[in-house]
């Protein structure tokens, strides 16, 4: 629907009174949450794995002009969290399927946990265009504070309630390593900011009353994307070869066994699990392998105490190599009893020498917050609540660089994948989407983990029960990939860190202090230049 007002032209010669469009403004009550809604999915088809970019135009413009219609900041806060449900729910319509894995306990609560959850993140968006509708603004300003806005409420996502950064808006270009190269200086921090900026531009051609001012502008903005990919271009013709700076004598194995979620802790069936990863790994393949790896809790027994078990593990075990693989770890102290999603390096031996405990627990997965009060159980094997291991840690191990160990989502979390002081050489995400089945959460996943490899410049190894499985380097270029459901090993060497680091490694999440800075001058700059 439009609708057209008359407007004074601010600044016009003579206040002379000019026709404005105002599409969608005319439209109320359910009708206005239904369009909202709408513009959040298609904000979401952006996303891996579809990547329909330009549909993000839509999105942000249906968003903007949805405003125009809301006389009270309530009413714009209200557009602002319609729009926030549809984008998380189908953004996050893949965590229903966890909740299927043991149906008959869980299967109940399966719409209810995905439309809470899509709820509750839907407040990120209904803050960010309560800020848009408090300024007031409208033309290419409302767009930079909607930038701005967006931006930081991306940055409150990633720790508030121990964070959920999941599909940050600029992961929609993770398809493009040139487009990926940004992330090396600004994080993905400054790929958010660029795409919403774009994407929300063309919103200004109906609602200025200076057309020629507002083609300028998007256009202009229209180009940060092409200026992007031109300058990530420049950067990666100056890179090494694929593949060919690799760590001497370092020869990497993947294994992904595709193990069914709903088999996989069958008792019955464990011992056949480990025997099949162990066929794998022993497999012929191209070249000498020197390092073993197996997804997250490939291993469904207490490792540590088996030490049977440990020993025919060791068969699996390359000759003076290791094998790397999660496992759960358990531990009685003073009568009680704790557990730990872990990852365990076994030598020829069969001896643990060393370990790494997830720090970064996954609420209701591995955890339930508030136990005493929901009376909830979490959705993994057991009763018991996983502990949180001691934080982020640089591991030495013998013939390997080091190395700084990620298990499941704690690879989604920019600037919170290396320990402080202790930088290593790579890092090593173990994790199981089996969880999600064959849904956008695994591609999604590798997408943000991805990511990480090019703001560290640090190469990513990723070892996921049923994919994707993958070698990544510090560029973000994948040297070998596993896809979903694919079952089989990868061989890959293991790609060097870029010499020097990137300066978003060297900055962190300071960056999006700057680029919060940066738009709010350039706002105020618009506001004056452009009204």
């Amino acid at each position: 629907m439009t609708v057209t007002v008359d407007l004074a032209a601010g600044g016009a010669p003579g206040g002379r009174l000019t026709r404005l469009s105002r599409p969608l403004a005319g439209l109320s009550g359910w009708r206005r949450h239904a369009v909202a809604a709408l513009c959040g999915v298609l904000l979401t088809a952006g996303l891996p794995p579809l990547y329909l970019v330009p549909l993000l135009v839509p999105a942000f413009a249906g968003l903007l002009w949805l405003l125009d219609g809301a006389s009270r900041r309530r009413d714009a806060a209200l557009i602002g969290w319609s729009f926030g449900f549809g984008h998380m729910l189908s953004g996050f319509y893949w965590v229903g399927i966890a909740f299927l894995v043991d149906a008959g306990r869980f299967g109940v609560l399966m719409p209810f946990a995905v439309a809470g959850m899509a709820a509750g993140l839907a407040l990120f968006p209904a803050l960010t265009v309560l800020a848009v509708a408090w300024t007031g603004w409208r033309g290419p300003a409302r767009v930079a504070v909607l930038a701005g806005a967006w931006l930081l409420a991306e940055w409150l996502r990633a720790w508030v309630l121990t964070g959920l950064p999941w599909n940050l808006i600029g992961s929609v270009w993770s398809f493009s390593p040139e487009m990926l190269q940004l992330a090396a200086a600004t994080g993905i921090w400054g790929l958010s900011l660029m795409t919403v900026l774009a994407g929300a531009a063309p919103a200004v051609l109906a609602e200025t009353p200076r057309p020629r001012r507002a083609w300028v502008f998007v256009a202009a903005m229209l180009l940060l994307p092409a200026a992007t990919w031109a300058g990530g271009t420049v950067r990666l013709a100056g890179a090494p070869e694929l593949g060919s700076d690799a760590v001497a004598g370092v020869r990497l194995r993947l294994v992904q066994p595709r193990i069914d979620q709903k088999l996989k802790w069958q008792a019955d069936l464990r011992r056949d699990h480990v025997e099949q990863q162990m066929r794998l790994s022993r497999g012929a393949g191209g070249g000498a392998i020197t390092h073993v790896i197996w997804a997250e809790t490939a291993v469904p027994f207490f490792l540590a105490h088996e030490p049977e078990l440990r020993r025919v593990l060791a068969q699996a075990v390359p000759a003076g190599g290791l094998l790397l693989t999660g496992a759960p770890r358990s531990l009685t102290e003073s009568g009680e009893f704790r557990l730990w999603n872990s990852l365990h390096a076994l030598d020829e031996r069969g001896e643990i020498v060393g370990t790494y405990d997830k720090h970064h627990l996954v609420p209701f997965g591995e955890y339930t917050p508030l136990r005493a009060i929901l009376g909830l159980a979490k959705l993994t094997v057991g009763s018991t609540d996983f502990s949180p291991g001691r934080g982020l840690r640089t591991i030495e191990l013998p013939g390997l660089p080091p190395v700084s160990p990620l298990i499941c989502y704690e690879a989604i979390f920019p600037g919170q994948v290396i320990a402080p002081g202790a930088r290593p050489e790579w890092l090593l995400n173990i994790t199981n989407d089996a969880w999600f089945g064959t849904s956008s959460g695994p591609y999604q996943h590798f997408a943000s983990a991805r990511t990480r490899a090019v703001e560290e410049g640090l190469p990513l190894v990723r070892a996921a029960n049923s994919g994707i499985s993958a070698v990544v380097d510090g560029y973000g270029r994948i040297v070998g990939r596993l896809g979903l459901n694919e079952m089989g090993v990868l061989d890959a060497p293991l790609p060097r860190p870029l010499a020097g680091g990137t300066l978003y490694a060297r900055i962190g999440n300071w960056f999006v202090l700057i680029l919060t800075a940066g738009i709010v001058l350039f706002a105020l700059i618009l506001r004056r230049f452009t009204t």
